[in-house]
C-alpha cells in the first residue's frame, strides 16, 4: 500500500509545514552572527557577506537546476529531499569548533546552492497539484518560507545562557525533517507535465510572453527590497533603539517582523480568490515602495508603538506580494516547463538582492543611516512601471 497522499489539502498542508522546516537554513547566520564575530573574530559587517554568500550560492544553485531542467526531468519531490539533506549538510557546517571565515562563506554558498532545490521546488510541486486555486497555495507555500527564515532569530531569542550552535542544530533538524516529509508523503502531481530531456533553448522562451515578462519584472523589483530588509532589519532595530534610548529584544522583534510578511502571504493568496494576483501585487509594492521612501521619517519616531506599528505594516507588505508574482510567472510559463521558468526568475531575482544589499553596505560608509533605505525604493518603482506597462497594452 503507497504511503503517498493524494488528496489535495492534505498534499497543501505537508509542503507548506517542509517549506517551513526546510527554509529555516536561510537565515541560520544571521540569527547568529554577533556570536561568530565575538567567538570567532568576524568582521563587524560580516552580516552582508553572508548572506551575499548564501543568496550567490542560490543563484548558481537555481542556474545550475533551471538549465539542466531538473524539477521538470525528474521527481520534483525527490529532488525537493535530496537538496534537503545537502542543504542540511552544509549549514551544521557553522558549528565547527574552527570555523573560519572563509568556511563559514563556503557553508553558506553551497547551503544556497542546495536551498534552490527547495523554495522554487516546492512551489512546482504546488503548482503540479493546484490550477484555479494556485494563488491561495502560493500564498501559503511562501508564508511559510518566509516564516521559515525567520524561525533562527526565534531560537535565538529563547536559547537564554544555551550556546549559538544549538540555532544550527534546531534548523538542521528542521530541514531533513522537512525533506523526509516531501520524500515520503507526496506524490507527482495530476498537472505536471515532465520534460524528457535538457533543453537549454528553452530555459529563457517564456520571457517573449508580455505577460510572463511584466510578472517576472515585477517580481525583480519586489525583490529588490526584499532581502536588504530581511538582512539589515536587526540593524534598522538597533540604531532605532539606541537614539531613542529604548531597550527591545532585537532577535525576538526580529523574527516578528519578518514573520508578519508570511501572515502577508497567505492573506494575499486567500484574497486572489477575489481579486486578480496583479491588483494584490501592486497594492502591495506600492505600501512597501512608499515606506522605503519615508524611512527618514521613521526613524524620527519616538514611540514604539507608532514606530513597531509602520514596522508591521512594511513587514506584512514587503513579502506580501512574491506568491502573486509566482503565481503569475506559473500561470504564464510554458508548461512543459513551469519548473525551469519559476526557477530561472528565482535565480535572476536573487542575483539582485546580492547587489542591492552590497550596494546598501558600501553606502552606508557615505549616507546616513537613516536614509540608507530609501535605496531600496528603486525596486518597487520599477516593479509597479513593469505591471502598469502590461495594463496599458
Amino acid at each position: 500500500m503507497s504511503s503517498k497522499v493524494t488528496k489535495a489539502s492534505h498534499v497543501l498542508l505537508i509542503i507548506v509545514i517542509a517549506q517551513f522546516l526546510c527554509t529555516s537554513l536561510w537565515f541560520a547566520g544571521n540569527a547568529i552572527v554577533d556570536d561568530l564575530i565575538t567567538q570567532h573574530g568576524f568582521a563587524s559587517n560580516a552580516v552582508s557577506h553572508l548572506t551575499s554568500a548564501i543568496q550567490l550560492g542560490f543563484i548558481v544553485g537555481t542556474l545550475g537546476y533551471a538549465l539542466l531542467n531538473i524539477a521538470d526531468r525528474y521527481s520534483p519531490s525527490i529532488v525537493f529531499l535530496v537538496s534537503a539533506f545537502l542543504a542540511a549538510v552544509w549549514n551544521i557546517m557553522l558549528t565547527l569548533e574552527v570555523l573560519s571565515f572563509e568556511l563559514a562563506l563556503t557553508s553558506r554558498f553551497f547551503t544556497g546552492i542546495f536551498l534552490a532545490g527547495i523554495y522554487p521546488v516546492g512551489m512546482k510541486i504546488a503548482a503540479d497539484y493546484f490550477d484555479k486555486t494556485l494563488g491561495k497555495s502560493l500564498g501559503l507555500l511562501v508564508g511559510a518560507l518566509v516564516v521559515g527564515t525567520a524561525l533562527p532569530h526565534l531560537i535565538k531569542s529563547n536559547l537564554g545562557n544555551l550556546p549559538y550552535r544549538f540555532v544550527i542544530y534546531a534548523v538542521t533538524t528542521c530541514a531533513i525533517t522537512g525533506g523526509l516529509m516531501i520524500g515520503i508523503f507526496i506524490a507527482d502531481g495530476p498537472f505536471r507535465r515532465p520534460s524528457q530531456k535538457v533543453n537549454l533553448g528553452l530555459t529563457f522562451a517564456a520571457f517573449k510572453k508580455a505577460e510572463f515578462k511584466s510578472a517576472a519584472f515585477g517580481y525583480f523589483g519586489h525583490m529588490w527590497e526584499l532581502y536588504s530588509y530581511y538582512a539589515f532589519l536587526p540593524a534598522i532595530l538597533v540604531y532605532w533603539s539606541a537614539i531613542h534610548d529604548v531597550t527591545i529584544n532585537i532577535s525576538f522583534w526580529s523574527f516578528v517582523l519578518i514573520a508578519l510578511g508570511g501572515l502577508g502571504c497567505a492573506i494575499s493568496g486567500f484574497l486572489s480568490n477575489i481579486f486578480q494576483p496583479q491588483k494584490l501585487a501592486t497594492f502591495a509594492l506600492t505600501v512597501s515602495g512608499l515606506i522605503c521612501l519615508l524611512t527618514p521619517l521613521l526613524f524620527g519616531i519616538s514611540m514604539p508603538m507608532v514606530f513597531l506599528g509602520l514596522m508591521f505594516i512594511w513587514g506584512t507588505t514587503v513579502a506580501a506580494d512574491s506568491p502573486m508574482f509566482s503565481t503569475l510567472v506559473a500561470q504564464n510559463a510554458i508548461p512543459e516547463l513551469k519548473g525551469t521558468a519559476l526557477t530561472i526568475v528565482n535565480c535572476i531575482g536573487f542575483a539582485l538582492t546580492i547587489v542591492s544589499i552590497q550596494l546598501l553596505n558600501w553606502l552606508s560608509n557615505y549616507i546616513p543611516f537613516p536614509f540608507l533605505f530609501v535605496v531600496l525604493g528603486i525596486g518597487p518603482i520599477f516593479g509597479l512601471i513593469s505591471l502598469w506597462r502590461k495594463r496599458t497594452s
